[in-house]
Order: C-alpha cells, then sequence, then structure tokens
C-alpha cells in the first residue's frame, strides 16, 4: 500500500475524497473522472492537496474488500461509514487519528488485532471480489496471489517516445532538462519509465508531441501487427488512438491508418492527439452500422482488433474496475468480443493479417476467443500468440495474430 503524501488530516481534503468515494460507487462513475472533476473544483488546492485526495481515493478503492474486513462491518455508503473506515485506513498506515467526531468510533482502532482475525485467502488480503478470485483461483492456481499482488501494485508513469519527432535517448534527455529523471523499459524500444510520479502536462516536450502516455505491455501490440510503410491498415478499436499513433510512428507517415470507433468523443481526441504528434497518415471514421463495416470489405493489408474487454489486466490503473465488473457484463462482453471478430474480420484482404488483443488476462476472453474464432473461419490461421501478465512496466495483455488465407 503507498504511504499518504502527508501526516496531517484536513477537513477539506479528507471530505473530498468521501465525495469521490460516492461518486464512484453509488453513482457508478469511473474513478480517474471523479477525480479529475473534484480536483478541477477547487484552484485553491496545492500539489500536496491534489495528490493526498488522488492517493487517498485510488488507494482506499484498491483495498475497499480488505479495508472493510479489516473494519469488520459490510461495505456501506453512509457517509459516517465511509469515515470511519477511512479512518481504519490511516491508522493502517501507521498514521494518528485526530479526535473528529467523525472518527470517535474508530479512534485508536487495534489494527494488528483485526488483522490476526482475517480471513487469509487471496481474495481478502488482495482485495478481490469473490467471483473474481475464484476465477483467479481456477485459472492460474498458486500463481494466482502473485498475479493480485501486481494488479494491486502501483501503476507507474510509463511514455511512449513519439518517433514523428525524436527518439527515446533525446526524450529522455529532453525530460531531464525539464526536471523528469527516467528509465528505459525492457521489451520496446521507444519506452520510458518516470522515476517519480510529475505532472507533465505543461512541459515542451509533451505539448509538442514528443511522448505519448502509453504503458509498457500496450506498445508491443502495435509492433505485433507487423506494419510497413505504405500499407493499408485499419484500426477497428482505435479509441483515443493509444494505438493508432504508435501504428502511425511505426509506418514512418507513409500510407494509410483508418481509425473507426463506435464513439465519436473518443475518436474527436484521437484528432486532437495526431495533430500534436505529427501523425498526418491518419483517416477518422466513425462506426455507424454494419455498412460501415461491410463498405471496407478485403481492403485492409493489416487489421487491428482491441477489443472491448473486462479489463482485467490492467486493474492497478482502473482500480475501480474491479467492483463495477459483474459476471453478467463479462458474458456480455465476450459475446462482444465474438461478434467482433466474426464482422470486423472479413475487412482484412487475402494473404493480411490481423492482431485480435484485449487489456485483459481472462482465457475466456483470450485463448478461447480467439480458438473459438478460428474454428468457425477456417481461412484464418494463428501465426503468433503473447500473453503479458502484470509486471513493473506492463499491465497485463494478451495479443494473438491471425493470417488470413486465400
Amino acid at each position: 500500500m503507498l504511504k499518504p503524501t502527508q501526516n496531517k488530516l484536513y477537513n477539506n481534503l479528507v471530505a473530498a475524497v468521501m465525495e469521490a468515494l460516492e461518486q464512484t460507487f453509488e453513482q457508478g462513475y469511473h474513478a480517474d473522472k471523479v477525480v479529475e472533476r473534484i480536483l478541477k473544483s477547487n484552484k485553491k488546492w496545492g500539489a500536496r492537496d491534489r495528490a493526498f485526495i488522488a492517493e487517498s481515493t485510488y488507494e482506499i478503492i484498491r483495498w475497499w474488500r480488505y479495508l472493510w474486513e479489516l473494519y469488520g462491518k459490510t461495505p456501506s455508503l453512509h457517509r459516517k461509514e465511509l469515515y470511519r473506515v477511512f479512518g481504519v485506513w490511516w491508522q493502517l498506515k501507521g498514521k494518528e487519528l485526530p479526535a473528529w467526531p467523525p472518527f470517535e468510533r474508530v479512534q485508536n482502532f487495534d489494527v494488528k488485532k483485526a488483522q490476526a482475525s482475517m480471513p487469509q485467502d487471496v481474495g481478502v488480503q488482495q482485495s478481490f471480489p469473490i467471483w473474481i478470485d475464484e476465477i483467479g483461483q481456477a485459472t492460474f492456481g498458486k500463481k494466482w496471489e502473485q498475479i493480485a499482488k501486481d494488479l494491486n501494485s502501483e501503476a507507474g508513469v510509463i511514455i511512449r517516445a513519439n518517433t514523428h519527432k525524436t527518439q527515446r535517448k533525446e526524450l529522455q534527455k529532453k525530460l531531464h532538462e525539464e526536471g523528469i529523471d527516467t528509465l528505459l523499459v525492457a521489451n520496446t524500444p521507444d519506452g520510458l519509465v518516470f522515476k517519480e510520479r510529475s505532472n507533465f502536462f505543461r512541459n515542451e516536450s509533451f505539448q509538442k508531441g514528443w511522448f505519448e502516455v502509453q504503458d509498457g505491455g500496450s506498445q508491443q501490440i502495435a509492433p505485433f501487427l507487423e506494419v510497413t510503410p505504405g500499407m493499408r491498415v485499419i484500426d477497428a478499436c482505435a479509441g483515443a488512438g493509444g494505438k493508432t499513433l504508435h501504428l502511425s510512428a511505426l509506418m514512418q507517415n507513409k500510407g494509410v491508418i483508418i481509425a473507426m470507433d463506435v464513439e465519436e468523443r473518443k475518436l474527436t481526441e484521437l484528432k486532437r492527439r495526431a495533430k500534436r504528434n505529427g501523425a498526418h497518415n491518419i483517416e477518422i471514421k466513425a462506426i455507424e452500422g454494419s455498412k460501415t463495416v461491410k463498405r471496407l470489405k478485403n481492403t485492409a493489408d493489416r487489421l487491428l482488433l482491441d477489443v472491448p474487454c473486462s479489463g482485467l489486466g490492467v486493474i492497478k490503473r482502473n482500480p475501480d474496475s474491479k467492483w463495477k465488473l459483474s459476471p453478467e457484463k463479462l458474458e456480455e462482453l465476450i459475446e462482444l468480443q465474438q461478434q467482433i471478430l466474426h464482422q470486423y474480420s472479413a475487412m482484412l484482404k487475402v494473404g493480411g493479417k490481423m492482431v485480435y488483443a484485449t487489456c485483459s488476462i481472462l482465457p475466456a476472453e483470450n485463448e478461447e476467443q480467439v480458438a473459438l474464432f478460428l474454428s468457425t473461419h477456417p481461412d484464418f490461421n494463428l501465426e503468433a500468440e503473447d500473453n503479458l501478465l502484470p509486471a513493473d512496466t506492463n499491465d497485463g495483455f494478451y495479443m494473438a495474430r491471425l493470417v488470413k488465407n486465400g
């Protein structure tokens, strides 16, 4: 668990954390958007105040089940109970709790005694919903405990040098001049990881498009597609375009990338990012229905399907996702993945290659999906696949490269 950025509590900052927890759990908003809105609501907060609110919110969300088990109560969104579970968390961090009325019931809480009586299973100790813990145990066996720990580790700031404008070593030097020290990320030629978290959005290097924030595992997907300059590439689930921009850099702005998505607001963000990156070979196309896909039948040399998924591989970046996901939602996602594979694969030319990718670690979304697709599409062959489990500089990802035969 992270250490809080400060030792003293302030009423307005703790109240902001309470509000963030309520909006995340009760109203169902994504935690990152909630924190972003709350931080924008008070311009007088300094960097330490903002860090405290963000880190406290994410840590309590991450350890939600563990903290309620420690407190010995059923999870609740009543403000009084939220204050008390915050007080338990604060003392778990070895901090002294102020004598505020909301903390009265947990003042001098005996953390060690409570820990001694807690269940020792992975689901409790690593704070996962029961059903996800059961899947983890069944899928990974003894490896699940370490995987769960890695999913709960702090997500580092990992970036990709934009080779349209710079190279990794040049970017590293520029960032150092701006006060940000970095280390090279293994298994990717363009990745850097910050030694310490930093707000870089006003830095010249970012504003000029020298880099994009992108996980080390995510950085391995675009090269896996084996693009070359001049190709016609379709990124059919482009979203805000992290992998689209990487493909553009690999193609040296030659050829064309058709970036598609069902959500136009994400494509609007991609346009903005592409302009900053100097990526000029990207065409934006919103998917308005099945006709959009049919018009592009047999036109792509390469096809990337980075499909919607459970996100269980990126929990350390989105800890609230494990509480929002349900078995029913997972089944809906699996069905959607099958539909996308079946419908969108028609856009690939004979002889072309397609990569199916997820940010999940579940076989049901990964290997099993590919096996099912191949069983019903004999004109495709599996060429290669890779599973990335969460680690220091990468989240959990799956990728499979398939070839379309004549």
